[in-house]
């Protein structure tokens, strides 16, 4: 055998090592963390149970965020949030490093803040419990830091996975929220097995999802294309709302200048007048209502916007949970809206505004699409597609997990600095810049001169 040969059989030998041990590091962690989602989830729907019997169970919101506050700042600061984010966070800035707190103490505060109705979901969490649980998997087997990251991203697949039942849509989400643009392929097989292990261990549990089937027979035209860019148009336009109005909610509570808990306990009261104003629909995580838009019931057309709001208070106040599952009821109340005023079919557009918003909001446009075909079937995918891409351009580079790193310009006539972090003060720490020649070609650089000089003309004449 010659040295040629050699080498190429040392190479085969070296990937089938490397592939043996990355299934069977994903398996191992797609079974703890599936089996530990499973505990998650069933603690969690069995309180939401026991507190729905009391119709004034949302009065406990007060005393719910002033307890979470109190966790974040004097126990566990990594426990603040909607889990998403710390762990994007510790991935690029920690090596995957999380502290093992976290996975009880998030568990606890988010299901505190669900419970007694706060509007929040429960896959950050799951993602991060996922994460965490890698982490500790990692520290005890002393693996180094690349192979820790690799392990804490399989988590969040996993995580992903195991509390929405789409496990390559989970899979795919964890290789693709970390870098805006880029998708980690040298992660993606024990993702894939984590997460597909994670859902099947969780169902054996006792675990059960809904699926939604939407049969689309409308064909593809030139009108149903038109329609469906502007659906995309639309949800990029609820995303940014959304993630603006998210930061907005943040810096304003920021600025209120009492204790930090004390402001749990005035969200806690915001939220009882708005749900005395509204209804106890927009509280938690919101899955009657979700369904509903799924199958065809009537939703009354603002019901986005106040979950928005609802979202916004929860979060914004010290509540502890994630933000995909109002995402979803979200992007599924704004297909109703959309629909309405195009005459559409409601469950459909519900569907794509419930995928749709996840890849705005999360710059996962992937995840979304393959997360279309497993919850409604693969009769949507083309126009579920066509949405997600146009959502997630649109909603430009701006993120709901501002610790996302920027991979790609989304446009090529924007020039936005990458590697850097999507952080709620992203136009500061981006710089923008428009190519001369569509400046040229638009004929805007005649219109700034002439507008320059006859604002001179009038300032000369206001002098005199």
């Amino acid at each position: 055998m010659n040295k040629k040969n050699l080498l190429a059989l040392t190479e085969e030998w070296v990937i089938f090592a490397y592939i043996i041990k990355w299934v069977t590091l994903a398996t191992i962690i797609g079974a703890i963390v599936g089996a530990a989602i499973a505990l998650f989830l069933n603690v969690l729907h069995t309180g939401i149970h026991e507190s729905s019997k009391f119709p004034y169970y949302f009065l406990l919101l007060p005393l719910a965020l002033f307890l979470n506050i109190l966790i974040s700042k004097y126990l566990l600061p990594d426990a603040q949030g909607h889990g998403t984010e710390k762990v994007i966070e510790a991935v690029h800035k920690q090596s995957g490093y999380i502290n093992p707190l976290v996975v009880p103490v998030k568990a606890v505060s988010t299901i505190i803040t669900i419970v007694s109705g706060g509007s929040v979901g429960k896959e950050g969490p799951s993602a991060q419990i996922g994460a965490g649980l890698a982490s500790i998997f990692s520290n005890i087997f002393r693996f180094d830091k690349e192979d820790r990251k690799k392990l804490v991203i399989c988590g969040i697949s996993a995580g992903f996975s195991a509390v929405f039942g789409t496990p390559i849509a989970g899979a795919i989400f964890g290789v693709e929220v970390l870098v805006v643009g880029n998708v980690l392929y040298d992660v993606l097989l024990p993702s894939f097995v984590a997460g597909m292990i994670s859902h099947q261990v969780a169902t054996s549990l006792g675990i059960e999802y809904a699926y939604f089937p939407i049969q689309v027979d409308m064909g593809f035209n030139i009108p149903i294309y038109l329609e469906i860019l502007l659906a995309g148009l639309f949800f990029g336009a609820v995303s940014f709302l959304f993630i603006e109005g998210m930061k907005w909610a943040e810096k304003l509570v920021k600025k209120i200048n009492v204790w930090s808990p004390l402001k749990g306990i005035m969200g806690g009261f915001l939220l009882i007048g708005l749900t005395l104003i509204f209804s106890t629909d927009y509280l938690g995580l919101g899955l009657p209502t979700i369904e509903k838009s799924l199958t065809g019931f009537h939703i009354i057309w603002y019901a986005f916007l106040v979950k928005i709001l609802f979202t916004w208070v929860t979060l914004s106040f010290g509540g502890s949970g994630g933000i995909v599952t109002p995402i979803f009821f979200i992007g599924a109340t704004a297909g109703i809206f959309f629909s309405n005023i195009v005459g559409g079919n409601t469950t459909f557009f519900a569907g794509l505004g419930f995928v749709s918003l996840l890849a705005g909001t999360a710059n996962t446009p992937i995840a979304a699409i393959i997360m279309a075909m497993e919850l409604f079937g693969p009769s949507i995918l083309p126009y579920a597609t066509i949405t997600c891409v146009t959502c997630f351009l649109f909603t430009g580079h701006r993120s709901a997990f501002p610790s996302q790193k920027l991979g790609i310009n989304k446009a090529s006539s924007i020039m936005a600095e990458t590697g850097n972090e999507l952080d709620h003060d992203h136009d500061t720490h981006f710089k923008y810049k428009t190519r001369r020649r569509i400046i040229t070609s638009l004929n805007v650089a005649k219109y700034f001169r002439i507008y320059e000089v006859f604002n001179r003309k009038n300032n000369n004449n206001k002098n005199k």
